[in-house]
């Protein structure tokens, strides 16, 4: 090295020391560990956030200028696999994990993360005691069971105002899984309050998500004549479920979940077909007139010609929010520094979202507080907004058309 090239080399570590956050800016790309349950009993629903996270690179690279490297893993529905995939990913160099829909997962994966000290951020997962370990590096923006019952059960009393109806009873069908469980609690611990809601639970029948053959919990929900069906569900088992009910001619004013996925998902409308119909999903949503909402259905399109944003909306807008925010604190803190970029997650303020509610802001938990939820019901074999009025696509239709006194 001459003494030219010696003080062009010193030069440029100066300035490396002296601006070494914009410096890391420009070198470096942000590995975003993306951790799904693409296959398994819960493949169809892991697919559907994958597409949201797929639109993330180039949609981000426009608006924020950042760029990404998305590490996809497939937890197989299965957490312990979950855990393992999420030590790979961190192995393999993630500087941030966003997953799992799964709530058992997700808590697995949030144990890794913290251990590791490396941020997680939850796309869709309710379960309460995610955020309530006194984690430092695990963030969470999707509502947590309480509030999604709590939403979920206002909104079945506004259903029934607007339809001037009142149901009396109910059976209460749901998974037993870690999900399935804290809805339970929440259900039992805010249900008595609501004394506004003019129905009790007759009976409680809980199941494996991953049964293929619901008969005898059909039987036993028919068995109590009661008006409604209150369902906590996933995908494949609400499937088996409604077919069950069609082919015990099972017919109770309607089916409505509380807070669940499932009955919204693409594959339940191409599994039931007219059987998918009236269906009701009280649930955390997208909203249409959001303007990135507009832009990434755009990117949406492109990339799934085939394809409508309504049936992933809540999956993909979720996920896609999730990196958004790893790419939003990137770019604030110049760094994958993995303290200083929980940090900067920390900071998170994003107004501009797809999701209804309020901004995307951490408390001290990690979690997003004031995450707003729609009544939707399949209606023309697509789901559509009919609570509340104000962002209403239709109007709700309660008792269902096939409904026999």
């Amino acid at each position: 090295m001459d003494r030219r090239q010696f003080t062009k080399s010193a030069a440029a570590l100066a300035a490396a020391a002296s601006f070494p956050g914009i410096v890391a800016a420009q070198a470096q790309k942000l590995k975003v560990g993306v951790i799904l349950p693409r296959s398994g009993y819960l493949g169809f629903i892991g697919q559907s956030c994958q597409k949201g996270a797929d639109l993330a690179p180039g949609v981000i690279k426009e608006l924020l200028g950042v760029d990404i490297e998305l590490m996809n893993a497939d937890f197989e529905s299965n957490v312990d696999t979950a855990r393992t995939r999420a030590e790979r990913l961190i192995q393999e160099g993630a500087n941030a994990l966003v997953g799992a829909f799964d709530s058992g997962a997700s808590t697995a994966i949030a144990q890794v993360a913290e251990q590791r000290g490396i941020p997680y951020i939850v796309n869709i997962a309710a379960a309460p005691q995610i955020t309530e370990q006194g984690y430092k590096f695990v963030f969470r923006n999707f509502q947590t069971a309480g509030d999604i019952v709590r939403n979920g059960l206002d909104l079945i009393g506004e259903l029934f105002q607007a339809t001037n109806t009142v149901p009396r009873t109910a059976v209460y069908m749901h998974v037993n899984d870690t999900f399935g469980q804290a809805v339970t609690k929440g259900i039992q611990a805010v249900l008595p309050q609501r004394t506004q809601l003019p129905f009790k639970i007759v009976d409680t029948i809980s199941y494996d998500p991953a049964a293929k053959d619901l008969t005898v919990e059909v039987s036993k929900a028919k068995s109590t004549n009661a008006d409604f069906l209150l369902l906590v569900c996933r995908l494949n088992d609400a499937i088996a479920l409604r077919r069950e009910m069609v082919k015990q001619r099972w017919n109770p004013m309607g089916v409505i979940s509380p807070g669940s996925p499932g009955m919204y998902e693409e594959q339940y409308f191409k599994s039931l077909g007219k059987y998918s119909e009236y269906s009701i999903s009280n649930v955390p949503w997208y909203n249409p007139n959001a303007k990135l909402t507009k832009i990434v259905e755009k990117a949406f399109v492109k990339q799934n010609p085939k394809e409508k944003l309504v049936f992933h909306g809540l999956n993909a807008g979720f996920t896609f929010e999730a990196i958004l925010i790893a790419a939003d604190a990137f770019k604030r803190a110049k760094s994958t520094d993995p303290k200083t970029l929980a940090d900067a997650i920390r900071q998170t303020n994003i107004t501009d979202k797809m999701t209804l509610g309020g901004p995307i802001k951490f408390n001290p938990k990690g979690q997003v507080e004031g995450i707003g939820s729609a009544c939707v019901q399949n209606l023309e074999l697509v789901p559509k907004v009919v609570l509340p009025t104000a962002a209403a696509e239709a109007k709700p239709v309660f008792p269902a058309p096939y409904y026999k006194t």
